[in-house]
Order: C-alpha cells, then sequence, then structure tokens
C-alpha cells in the first residue's frame, strides 16, 4: 500500500483548505470597485497548502474551494475563474520541495522563491488564462475581462506576499528543523 498517489494527510489538508478558502472567499471578500472583483484573503491559504501539500493539493483546494464560492453566490459557477484559481495552486504547489516549509527551514531564500512562483503564477493566470478563457467561453468583453484579471492578479500578488509569506513563515516556525535535537 506504499504506492498512494495521494496520502490521507493530503486528503484531509484538501479539505480543510477548500472550506478555509472557501469561508474566506465568500464572507471576508473586500470589494475593489471592479465588478466582480473582491480582494480575497483566501488566495493566502490556497498558496499555503499548496506550498506545504504540493501541486495536487493545490490544484483541488483551488478547484474544490472557488467553485463553492461561485455556487453560493448564486449565478452559477465561473469556469473561467475556477479553472484559474486551481492552475494557480497547482502552479505554486510545484516548487513545494524548494520552500520547505514543512523541515522548518522557510527562511528569506525560501520566501524569495515562493512569492517568485506566485507572482509568475498571477500573472499568467489572471494576467492571462483568466480573461482569454472568459472570452472564449462567455463571449465576455476583452477590455472589460482584462482589467478584472490585472486588479485581482495585483490584490492577489500583493494578499499572498503579505499574508502568506507570514503563514509561511509561521507555520515552519511551529516544524521541528532536521538535525536540531540532541542527545545530552
Amino acid at each position: 500500500m506504499k504506492n498512494k498517489m495521494i496520502s490521507v494527510k493530503t486528503v484531509v489538508a484538501i479539505g480543510i483548505g477548500a472550506a478555509l478558502m472557501f469561508v474566506l472567499m465568500r464572507f471576508v471578500a473586500i470589494p475593489t470597485g471592479i465588478p466582480n472583483v473582491n480582494i480575497n484573503l483566501g488566495i493566502a491559504v490556497l498558496s499555503i497548502f499548496a506550498a506545504i501539500f504540493g501541486p495536487i493539493a493545490g490544484f483541488l483546494i483551488g478547484l474544490i474551494g472557488h467553485t463553492l464560492v461561485d455556487l453560493t453566490w448564486g449565478w452559477g459557477v465561473w469556469w473561467s475563474w475556477v479553472i484559474s484559481s486551481a492552475l494557480f495552486g497547482g502552479a505554486v504547489g510545484c516548487f513545494f520541495k524548494f520552500y520547505k516549509i514543512e523541515e522548518g527551514e522557510f527562511g528569506l531564500k525560501q520566501c524569495f522563491i515562493f512569492n517568485g512562483a506566485q507572482i509568475a503564477a498571477n500573472v499568467v493566470v489572471w494576467g492571462g488564462i483568466a480573461p482569454t478563457l472568459d472570452i472564449l467561453i462567455y463571449s465576455e468583453p476583452a477590455d472589460k475581462v482584462y482589467l478584472q484579471g490585472l486588479v485581482a492578479g495585483v490584490s492577489n500578488i500583493v494578499v499572498v506576499l503579505i499574508l502568506g509569506s507570514l503563514l509561511a513563515f509561521a507555520y515552519s516556525k511551529t516544524k521541528t528543523r532536521a538535525g536540531s535535537l540532541k542527545k545530552e
């Protein structure tokens, strides 16, 4: 049974991460002034869970969490943005081994790697993929959706840069570093 594709711990993390993302995106959304675009603290939760548990967890947390948000708003699921949240989580999670959060070694170097990954993922996903899918799937006007994507991407970058980094530092400090325990 060692050939599990995903551990029980990761499955539980996906459930908790999606629930936290849902609650924060749905009930703690800060309006930006741009229609249908909010500053979402849930993106920090998505990024930190992806950074700890990897790309599969990040992808599924983004997919499930954003789908639940859209279902509860009452206008239906906006698949272009759901897919984009999933891709963002997966992209940030791809580099989880470099962040060393679980090893208790998340320092300045790892913070730069983490934020480099999240900034690149935000630029690609919200600056390109989400607006393009809006145009292809929903025939939305390009100027509207690229403005929405730009505002969402910039706000996500700032939220993850501040809140995501703080969460990563704090969580990493709860972990015991390898070799830090000594026999007396």
